[in-house]
């Protein structure tokens, strides 16, 4: 069983909304999935109570402690996917969802906010020396500021922007938070959509990562410090800010 999780400290990033379309996208793709929430905010639960399918189960865990035996109880049952969605900020649940999983996506939108945020649980994941990417969501069709974005968030993360940004971009369009309210993915609510076709085209970038077999290193002793220093920032002043969002 392979294990992804969605985390940024930033809130209202789309964490919930590319969980579910990765999780449809993978079942599309042959995968028995199992969604995990760990938001309190129940957004995860509550859709899945508009779902008018039973597929896939969404499962609350709220105690750090709980996630090595769950996941270990979600593998002996055939699951083949885990996928974690987790709340805004940092928290004992977010760090314990990293620690356990193979992949973890940390989304941004294409804004310099957005993306300061993600310097906190990039410090995380390179901590548990977890294999990660940053997934640019909401984002306009197209303009400099998507290109400024993914070279600075390539930046920070001191890789090649190929190997840690993924593609394509999610373009934010009505089709998302339509799907949302209906219970649904956008690849079920608009199959066909430009939508439903980046969110197949993420899973298959993403599939391939977590295929690719990325060395996980030792972790470090539990109980081991997690407060790495911060990943230097991409924008150093004030003009640099401001030429990025002109």
């Amino acid at each position: 069983m392979q294990t992804i999780v969605l985390a940024t400290q930033k809130g209202g990033s789309g964490k919930t909304t590319l969980a579910i379309g990765l999780a449809l996208a993978a079942i599309e793709a042959g995968h028995t999935v199992r969604l995990i929430e760990t938001d309190s905010q129940g957004t995860l639960s509550n859709w899945q109570s508009r779902r008018p399918y039973a597929e896939p189960i969404v499962e609350p865990i709220y105690v750090a402690a709980d996630f090595e035996q769950r996941l270990q109880s979600l593998d002996r049952t055939g699951v083949t996917l885990t996928i974690i969605d987790t709340s805004g900020g940092v928290s004992a649940i977010t760090t314990s969802a990293i620690r356990y999983s193979d992949l973890c996506l940390i989304p941004a939108r294409p804004s310099v906010a957005d993306i300061e945020a993600t310097a906190s649980t990039l410090s995380m994941v390179q901590a548990w020396k977890r294999p990660f990417a940053f997934i640019l969501n909401q984002t306009p069709i197209r303009g400099q500021r998507l290109t400024s974005a993914a070279n600075a968030l390539g930046e920070e993360a001191a890789l090649d922007i190929s190997g840690v940004v993924a593609t394509p971009f999610i373009v934010m369009r009505n089709d998302h938070q339509d799907a949302l309210s209906a219970g649904l993915a956008v690849n079920e609510y608009a199959p066909n959509s430009k939508s439903a076709d980046e969110i197949r085209g993420l899973w298959q970038w993403v599939e391939a990562k977590l295929n690719a077999g990325a060395t996980i290193q030792d972790e470090p002793f539990i109980g081991e410090s997690l407060e790495a220093p911060l990943a230097p920032m991409f924008i150093e002043t004030p003009a640099e800010a401001a030429a990025f969002v002109a």
